[in-house]
């Protein structure tokens, strides 16, 4: 029998995936499921994005493209920040890789290894956990629980340092709890964060430009600048510009780790599509006015679901402030029984059960950390999400 690496017995298939794949198998048998489990937008890339990448093959723009990135998009991704925040980085200081999970991958290849530790505020994104038990550190959860917002408090970040820590992981808005962090929020992490100069922070903004109510984007490179020496940003097109596909991400930070990313990525993938990176160059410095109207969209969407779930019998649900999730509490329908007989004793049984019941794929808590919850993608149409709303509901109603 085959003995594989070791690393490859860290991690195993996320469980957005999972849940993706047996939704799809039901479907293949006849069954109408709606399927709410991926983070994906519904809308459409641009066009004037898409005919940048049509213009760009057509001009033989096909070749290997530079290891770091293009020029341009590393110039546009430069601009962008300092036009969002008011802080310049410069153009060589971007590494644009294959999506932001290469940047999050080459960042831990690059900085963590056996003995170290890296904080991830919970619930998170499974694709951390992953990743760092991928490069042989240790991750270590700290609980941001719903009754303080889903949000990593100073006091919690400072009893998770050790002398071990080797990286914080911070991402707001959050997946999977569509939480924000602000400046003031952000400055009292710095606080603490002064206090312990051999802790890295990766702050993963991908959702960015998706919040509601008219709130700003803040970031902690902008937050605290004299931290900058170890900060590294993350971000991409894929939610923002509804470009999922293209896999166009990218990080930038200190010089040096930047080019120790940069080596992973020459190790595992080399430089990233020409084409996509000329795409990309069209969304981040072409009309960005789409932006507010689809994160009133996703408002619309996440204000009918909160509503809707509230009136689930056994479920809360806290209300999201940006991103395209809600992340409710189970907790009310643990050790009662479904129609189908099925005991629900965890957040996982619940999901399984609502799945294979009443239609409706959803991920479980514990695949981000945190239970009795389950996450529930707003990335669909409100008619489709009304429909599972009406099925959860139906579905709660009926346990006993």
């Amino acid at each position: 029998m085959t003995e594989f690496a070791a690393r490859v017995g860290r991690t195993e298939l996320a469980a957005t995936f999972a849940m993706a794949a047996r939704a799809r198998a039901l479907r293949g048998q006849g069954h109408d499921v709606i399927s709410l489990s991926l983070g994906e937008p519904d809308f459409p890339t641009p066009e004037h994005v898409v005919a940048a990448a049509h213009e760009a093959a057509r001009r033989g723009e096909t070749k290997y493209p530079p290891l770091a990135g293009t020029e341009a998009l590393r110039t546009a991704v430069a601009g962008k920040f300092h036009a969002d925040h008011g802080v310049r980085i410069r153009a060589q200081d971007v590494l644009v890789t294959n999506g932001g999970k290469q940047a999050i991958f080459n960042v831990l290849m690059a900085l963590a290894q056996a003995g170290d530790e890296v904080i991830i505020p919970a619930p998170a994104w499974a694709g951390y956990e992953q990743t760092v038990k991928f490069a042989g550190a240790a991750p270590v959860f700290v609980p941001c629980p719903q009754d303080l917002g889903f949000v990593l408090q100073p006091d919690a970040l400072e009893a998770a340092i050790t002398p071990r820590t080797k990286l914080l992981l911070l991402n707001y808005p959050n997946n999977p709890s569509g939480a924000a962090m602000y400046e003031a929020g952000l400055r009292a992490l710095a606080g603490v964060l002064r206090r312990h100069p051999h802790v890295w922070v990766l702050s993963d903004d991908i959702y960015e430009h998706l919040l509601f109510e008219g709130r700003a984007h803040a970031t902690l490179l902008a937050v605290a600048p004299d931290l900058a020496a170890r900060i590294v940003v993350l971000s991409g097109v894929s939610k923002t510009y509804a470009m999922t596909g293209w896999r166009i991400g990218w990080c930038f930070g200190p010089e040096a780790l930047i080019k120790a990313a940069t080596l992973v990525q020459a190790t595992a993938t080399s430089g990233v599509s020409s084409v996509g990176q000329a795409a990309a160059v069209a969304a981040l410095t072409g009309p960005q006015d789409f932006r507010a109207t689809r994160a009133a969209a996703y408002q619309a969407r996440r204000d009918l679901v909160v509503a809707a779930l509230n009136q689930a019998p056994g479920m809360s649900c806290h209300e999201p402030e940006g991103a395209f999730y809600v992340f409710p509490s189970v907790a009310g329908c643990l050790g009662k029984t479904t129609p189908g007989g099925r005991v629900i004793g965890s957040d996982g049984d619940f999901a399984m059960a609502l799945l294979e019941e009443a239609h409706v794929a959803v991920v479980q808590g514990a695949a981000f950390a945190m239970s009795p919850h389950i996450r529930i993608s707003t990335a669909t149409s409100e008619a489709v999400l009304a429909t599972a709303c009406a099925r959860i509901q139906t579905f709660c109603a009926g346990l006993r």
